[in-house]
């Protein structure tokens, strides 16, 4: 027997119930696995093929920005706002319809408060005051004109998947119930350089972020994390920022909630105390169990799940499959993603999609052969930090059922015989 075979039997060896197979088959390019697989690209011999209407004409002349194939309409973002003030609500990454680690411009979530504004970044500034030694204000001119960085990072959502929280399981393609996450290159200034400029004082504690849109939506952001790893981010993925997005600048805190990654930022208030403005006493402030509230959440803790096969899909009877997900972590880089198709009772590990990058979409990927039974699967993410992504019963114990934010427990998807997909509480 070569080597190379008797690699091919050892990968093909079940490494935990319900027909997970070893990570390493991914890496066996030179093997066929069989028609019908959906692992390897299968050619076809077009001698003799017929010719299709595109192959006969010129095809359509450039366009000024690329615009996607008229055959993806269901790659969109879902949109649930408010019949009242349709500029108050959010839209919705389709996860399940995406692959890789970046979200496309056009399909990042939003969440507005009061509609986007439309700024004539000529007129718009920068402001910093309160405590600081020269107080600073900053045309978009001349931020763009400063030494910019990248950061690829999540923003997420603190009210992400809150709908985990209900007793009833929701029935929804993925990415509408988890999708309030995307994934982004940001590039722009580090906030640390222009806090520096206008003499940041010792005794501010707390920056006040505003936008300038019309909720005039404020928040306290720690300085500690202003000093870090915070962007005044001019660009999105290689293009400036749209205008849901922040436009013309916007706040970036990788690993924070979203709701401190200020957009169409203008003022920020160097002060003592924080503003303890709505979104962080009325919302994003929990009351726990033991009668003590949760505030200042600010990390979005480890957290995984399965985007493929995911409720909407259907398996096309027994076979082999191709597991495939994202984990993200606001401590740090995921470690570790482990897969169970037996509702718990034994894992696998998962290959991860390099590069995997600290607080950053990680994509990982796990063969299965189905054999046509009922079963589970579910997904937890370990990341750098040792933080393990907890089952629903354990959270729902921690933290009650006075929650909204934070939810990050482990995801089920009950397989039914006839290759359907939805979502339980396993």
């Amino acid at each position: 027997m070569t080597q190379d075979n008797a690699l091919l039997n050892d990968v093909l060896l079940p490494v935990a119930g319900g027909g997970l197979l070893d990570r390493r088959l991914f890496l066996q390019r030179s093997l066929e696995l069989g028609a019908g697989a959906g692992l390897l690209l299968t050619g076809m011999d077009a001698s003799g093929a017929e010719l299709q209407p595109w192959q006969k004409t010129p095809g359509a002349p450039f366009s000024h920005y690329g615009q996607p194939s008229p055959h993806e309409k269901e790659a969109i973002r879902w949109v649930s706002a408010n019949t009242a003030a349709a500029g108050n609500g959010i839209s919705w990454t389709p996860l399940h319809k995406l692959e890789g680690m970046i979200t496309p411009n056009g399909l990042h979530f939003e969440r507005h408060h009061h509609g986007v504004p439309q700024i004539n970044p000529d007129r718009h500034r920068l402001n910093l005051h309160g405590l600081f030694r020269n107080p600073v204000s900053f045309s978009v001119d001349d931020l763009l004109r400063d030494p910019l960085v990248s950061r690829i990072c999540v923003v997420e959502c603190g009210g992400n998947s809150n709908a985990g929280w209900h007793e009833e399981p929701i029935q929804t393609p993925v990415g509408y119930f988890h999708g309030l996450a995307s994934c982004s290159e940001w590039t722009g200034i580090p906030l640390s350089t222009l806090l520096d400029e206008a003499g940041l004082q010792p005794d501010a504690r707390w920056l006040i972020a505003e936008g300038a849109d019309a909720a005039g939506m404020n928040i306290s952001i720690p300085v500690e994390k202003a000093l870090d790893d915070t962007l005044v981010a001019l660009y999105q993925n290689g293009e400036r920022l749209r205008p849901e997005n922040g436009y013309p600048l916007r706040l970036i805190l990788p690993g924070w909630e979203a709701v401190l990654n200020v957009k169409w930022l203008h003022r920020l208030q160097a002060a003592r105390e924080p503003v303890m403005a709505r979104n962080e006493t009325a919302k994003y402030t929990e009351l726990q169990p033991s009668g003590k509230a949760r505030q200042f959440t600010f990390i979005m803790d480890a957290k995984s799940l399965i985007t493929q096969p995911s409720p909407g899909y259907r398996l096309h009877g027994p076979g082999l499959y191709q597991i495939s997900g994202l984990a993200w972590s606001g401590r740090g880089k995921i470690r570790k993603v482990e897969v169970s198709a037996d509702g718990g009772k034994s894992w696998a590990e998962a290959a991860l999609q390099e590069p995997v990058l600290s607080k950053s979409f990680t994509r990982f990927r796990l063969p299965w052969r189905w054999d046509g039974s009922p079963l589970v699967l579910k997904s937890r993410a370990i990341d750098e930090t040792g933080h393990q992504q907890p089952e629903r019963a354990a959270l729902v114990a921690e933290r009650g059922r006075n929650g909204y934010f934070h939810y990050n427990a482990i995801v089920s998807w009950a397989v039914a015989p006839d290759g359907s997909l939805s979502h339980v509480y396993a």
